[in-house]
């Protein structure tokens, strides 16, 4: 597998530094990514690759950008990825969000919005994998996956990383911490909606054949109040001696476990970066989270999407390596490429006339 890997990986770079912007590009510090392949799959083999971003576009290209939603800091931090790129190549940028993953419908209508009217590419963060089925109108515009799959012939560029490998890398920390038989409760997102189906398969490959038993899964929207009801649940009928969960779910824990004196007894550990969780990580209450990058993930996928429409081949499956940040090694650069600023709102328009 390695000598195909090794052959498209020349192919690649040969096509993204054949651009006539290449030269600029170069002058800029690149970002240390992956290319996964097979596209799509959640067993892929992974290729270091250093790719150069643009310092500029050839023209005010127009992106259109759908969201899930933007109720919790890993979408925030796209955001902040997707704008910053979108200023700093000088391009008309337009955000819409389905307010969560049950909003399908109002993903659909946006999507026909986005056809509809005047833009160039669509950056699409899927409510579901299989979103494009229920989409019956032609589509005549280039559509790229950001973050989340999507499961379609159309669709052969996707910015983000393998949600089975972040849960897998979650599970495989658990696994390294004991040497005897040891719980672990999952606390994920919706219910076979985002990565939450992925990080579920990627956890329990981890734990197979080791000390470490899954002993309860439960799901529920990226909602705190909602991860609440569920932990309160949970806790009443067992004390696992892990919680893994996303990043709202923890967040929600570190309070609860406080406050039934639990805080000794259950170890905490995020499938994915948020503020409250690199906090809890410096006040040793949270143990171990994946980091995926969502800052560079969104610059990423504003520069790919320009690289497309000036004539690039398509990226394939790619994004940043996940990191990962424990108790006492948290990476210095976390702040410039995972989260969002501490004062930043999400913005739902760039315009360069502004």
């Amino acid at each position: 597998m390695a000598k195909p890997l090794q052959r498209w990986t020349k192919l690649f770079l040969t096509l993204l530094l054949a651009s006539p912007l290449a030269n600029a590009a170069i002058t800029v510090p690149s970002w240390s990514l992956e290319q996964r392949q097979p596209f799509d799959n959640k067993i892929q083999q992974s290729t270091p690759v250093q790719y150069p971003p643009l310092t500029q576009a050839k023209k005010d290209w127009r992106i259109c950008v759908l969201m899930p939603h933007l109720k919790d800091s890993y979408w925030t931090g796209i955001n902040y990825g997707l704008v910053q790129q979108a200023l700093k190549l000088n391009l008309h940028l337009e955000l819409f969000e389905a307010g969560s993953y049950y909003g399908l419908d109002k993903q659909l209508s946006q999507l026909d919005n986005c056809m509809k009217h005047d833009f160039d590419a669509i950056l699409l963060g899927g409510v579901r994998p299989d979103l494009l089925d229920f989409y019956k109108a032609p589509i005549d515009k280039p559509i790229i996956a950001l973050v989340n799959r999507l499961d379609h012939k159309i669709v052969t560029t996707r910015v983000g990383v393998n949600w089975y490998q972040m849960g897998f890398q979650a599970g495989e920390y658990i696994r390294q911490q004991t040497d005897v038989p040891t719980q672990v409760a999952l606390l994920a997102g919706p219910d076979k909606q985002g990565g939450s189906g992925l990080v579920e398969q990627g956890l329990r490959a981890a734990l197979a054949d080791s000390q470490v038993t899954i002993s309860a899964v439960r799901h529920a929207d990226n909602n705190r109040n909602l991860y609440r009801d569920e932990l309160e649940a949970l806790l009443d009928s067992q004390t696992p001696q892990y919680i893994l969960g996303s990043a709202v779910a923890i967040e929600a824990a570190v309070a609860i476990l406080r406050q039934r004196q639990l805080e000794d007894k259950v170890k905490l550990v995020s499938s994915y970066l948020s503020p409250a969780i690199l906090r809890g990580i410096y006040r040793d209450r949270v143990e171990f989270s994946n980091d995926d990058l969502v800052v560079v993930q969104g610059m990423l996928a504003i520069d790919v999407a320009v690289r497309e429409l000036q004539g690039a081949r398509p990226f394939g499956d790619i994004g940043p390596k996940i990191q990962s940040q424990i108790i006492g090694k948290i990476n210095k650069e976390v702040l410039k490429t995972s989260l969002a600023p501490a004062d930043y709102y999400p913005i739902y328009r760039v315009n360069p006339e502004d």
